[in-house]
């Protein structure tokens, strides 16, 4: 009886020591479970601000204008040949530099033109001598004709060769001014004032009359830019030129170093072509320091007026998302709103607000990416500004 009642006693300890177990596991669990929570709490905190650069949001004056890659063309362009065909016996002129209007480019060996001249001189001297004297027998005959000394058909052919041979003095006349023309061709001169190219024919060399070029000559000061416009800007362009004169401007350099060359509109062409759906403009430039050539591509801005109080952000602010185009505001607080922009245009990196900003706010021009409506912004030094130097020890 007694071994009875003691199995039932160890079952309830067993059971007991069950108990206790599972209750301290839960305790441990529960524990662990606190402690994640704490943890999580402790992440869930407010996030650090994000270093941002920020820029003020500014009112400026802005050019209205249309932008296009123009070619520079001379005014003048003179491909110089020869008029007289001979052996060139001197080059006038240094290849690649300027030359005046009349100035000796090449001499064609003058000697045969200038025995040609000599030869037409002395025939027409002969013809003149011979002319006057049948003047003088056509002048007798009519004196006796009139006296019925010869027939008046004597009279009249007298006079007929008299007037002949004054024909042939005009002819005469004719050939000398040609032979000399030719000798004066001989000289081959400068037509218009620009820059030479290169001696297309070297000395020694023989010319042929009207054949290839001896050189091309083009007018480098002043000079124009031709550039092309769609046709559907043609009316807003000819809207503002009846105002005035336009602007045109061009960056030679590629690198977009350098100031830009100012000129003005002195060209709209009078038809649209056809194949391209443009219109051919064309500025007229100074280039007394030589910096457009032609043949060469250059950046074209036509200017047609200024906005005097356009609204401007840097280009960099303005960022396109599913919802359009926004930008980052930082308010007052640190924290930053996401505004929807309208952008009218682009001008030199800067972007010309329509809608959605005021002057005097701030946006952020870097780090968007890492922004939310709401978060803390932290401006940060501008990437643009150069580091202290480093001083050099003696």
């Amino acid at each position: 009886m007694s071994i009875r009642r003691a199995l039932p006693s160890h079952q309830d300890e067993i059971r007991t020591a069950g108990r206790t177990r599972d209750a301290v596991l839960l305790a441990a669990l529960l524990t662990l479970l606190l402690a994640t929570s704490g943890c999580s709490a402790k992440k869930a905190g407010a996030p650090p601000p994000v270093p941002v650069l920020a820029a003020a949001v500014e009112v400026k004056p802005i050019p209205l204008l249309l932008s296009a890659v123009g070619t520079v063309e001379p005014i003048e362009s003179v491909a110089v040949k020869a008029q007289v065909g001979g052996v060139v016996t001197r080059v006038g002129f240094v290849e690649g530099q300027d030359v005046k209007a009349g100035q000796l480019l090449f001499l064609i060996d003058p000697r045969p033109y200038q025995a040609a001249l000599e030869q037409a001189k002395a025939q027409l001297a002969r013809d003149k001598a011979q002319a006057a004297n049948a003047q003088t027998q056509a002048a007798r005959y009519t004196e006796l004709a009139a006296k019925d000394y010869v027939t008046k058909e004597q009279s009249e052919g007298v006079r007929a060769q008299a007037d002949a041979l004054s024909a042939v003095v005009r002819a005469d006349e004719a050939a000398v001014e040609q032979a000399r023309l030719n000798l004066a061709y001989a000289s081959v001169t400068a037509p218009i004032s620009g820059r030479a190219g290169a001696a297309l024919l070297k000395l020694g060399n023989l010319a042929k009359a009207n054949d290839a070029p001896l050189v091309v000559i083009n007018q480098i000061d002043p000079i124009r830019v031709s550039f092309a416009i769609p046709a559907d800007r043609l009316p807003e362009v000819q809207r503002y030129r009846a105002r005035g004169d336009l602007e045109v401007q061009v960056s030679p350099s590629r690198d977009g170093q350098g100031e830009p060359v100012k000129g003005r509109l002195t060209f709209v062409d009078n038809a649209v072509d056809d194949r391209t759906g443009t219109v051919t403009l064309k500025g007229e430039f100074a280039n007394g320091q030589g910096l457009l050539w032609p043949g060469q591509f250059v950046d074209t801005e036509l200017i047609l007026s200024v906005q005097p109080d356009a609204l401007v952000v840097p280009q960099a602010a303005v960022v396109t998302g599913q919802e359009g185009t926004f930008a980052f505001v930082i308010k007052g607080d640190g924290t930053v709103e996401k505004m929807l922009v309208k952008v009218d245009r682009t001008v030199d990196g800067l972007a010309v607000i329509a809608e959605g900003l005021s002057a005097g706010q701030q946006v952020v021009t870097d780090g968007q990416l890492r922004l939310v409506p709401g978060a803390k912004a932290e401006l940060k030094q501008s990437l643009s500004s150069p580091a202290p130097a480093e001083k050099k020890g003696t």
